[in-house]
């Protein structure tokens, strides 16, 4: 055979293997580039932070319904959604032993979630301490602190008393029979009705008070003649108040509110005052993520039009305070629920 055609064959065998060569090295290329981008997109998909606005949420409103705290989570769910803070929101009450069933059941199931929060307040930190309570709210986490408004001392349109002078005249005439309905046993409303009785010279720890699940119940025993006088969230009673089913005769706020006519109750003589706040909690052990994403979905919510109007509507009072502020607060709470507490013999 001559020597060029051996040297064809050499050379036709080196193209025809460097051409499966290159094949096999561009298959190889594109097995592990594909590889390579799902491997990607999987650690981007892991590693993605939680955006407000893709919120699917479960808010847990820890009593019945028709108080404070389901008004709260209610006005939250319709006023995140309607500013596309998130995505759907849902409401869930647990009701019972002044929010600290809830509670209980929020820190056992919502730990490192990322799709639930509470909403509490200060008559959760009351009950607490009253109920002995095995969780606290130092086993969730703050986010923010939302609301402020003025408790209201009531009585029914047709009550003797008609003002908050006959009111604390009944009380020291026969505490016992003076009968005060609202929210949870320990909470803000019974700590304000002994506080009243303590300011009004009869003895705090005979207060007879009547404990409700919720401002509907409660409601109910004033406007059927079962109780003297009641104490709820302005905003829960504000319609009953304007309708003359039911009459202020003070608020709990120092100094007084615009558009609210009942006044201070130190402006009446009755050295006593007490904000009533509610707040928004995720559960223990969240990532940095889910609290950067639930803080700035709430932030962005209570600073919009939509809640300013929720506001007014309500009769509620802005005390928004981000996580870190309201963290602190949540500690001065504790400590100044707790004296009152002890002082007036509903915790030890």
């Amino acid at each position: 055979m001559p020597d060029g055609h051996h040297k064809n064959i050499a050379l036709y065998g080196t193209i025809e293997q460097s051409s499966r060569t290159r094949h096999l090295g561009e298959e190889l290329m594109s097995f592990f580039s594909t590889r390579l981008a799902a491997a990607a997109v999987a650690l981007f998909t892991a590693a993605a932070p939680v955006v407000a606005q893709d919120l699917e949420l479960t808010i847990i409103a820890p009593a019945g319904a028709g108080g404070g705290w389901d008004a709260a989570a209610r006005a939250l769910q319709d006023t995140m959604v309607r500013t596309g803070n998130a995505k759907s929101v849902q409401v869930q009450n647990v009701p019972g032993a002044g929010g600290t069933v809830g509670l209980a059941q929020f820190v056992q199931n919502a730990r490192g979630s990322d799709d639930q929060m509470l909403v509490g307040g200060i008559t959760m930190v009351g009950a607490i301490l009253t109920n002995k309570a095995p969780v606290s709210l130092s086993d969730v986490t703050p986010i923010a602190r939302l609301t402020g408004d003025p408790l209201v001392v009531v009585v029914p349109a047709n009550s003797p008393h008609q003002t908050l002078a006959d009111l604390t005249a009944a009380i020291q005439s026969d505490v016992a029979n003076t009968i005060w309905a609202g929210g949870s046993a320990g909470g803000a409303d019974h700590i304000l009705a002994a506080l009243i009785t303590q300011a009004a010279g009869a003895d705090p720890s005979k207060v007879n008070y009547v404990a409700y699940s919720g401002g509907g119940e409660a409601l109910a025993a004033m406007l059927g003649g079962q109780v003297t006088a009641g104490i709820s969230g302005y905003g829960e009673w504000q319609g009953q108040i304007e309708s003359g089913d039911l009459r202020a005769l003070a608020i709990s706020y120092p100094e007084p509110i615009e558009g609210i006519d009942a006044q201070p109750l130190k402006a009446q003589g009755v050295d006593v005052e007490l904000v009533n706040w509610r707040g928004i909690f995720a559960g223990p052990e969240i990532s940095d993520e889910t609290k950067q994403a639930f803080s700035a979905a709430i932030e962005n919510t209570v600073k919009s039009p939509e809640w300013q109007e929720v506001l007014t509507a309500r009769g509620w009072t802005d005390y928004y305070a981000p996580a870190d502020e309201f963290e602190t607060f949540i500690a001065s709470e504790n400590e100044r629920v707790g004296d009152v507490l002890r002082s007036i013999g509903l915790a030890e």
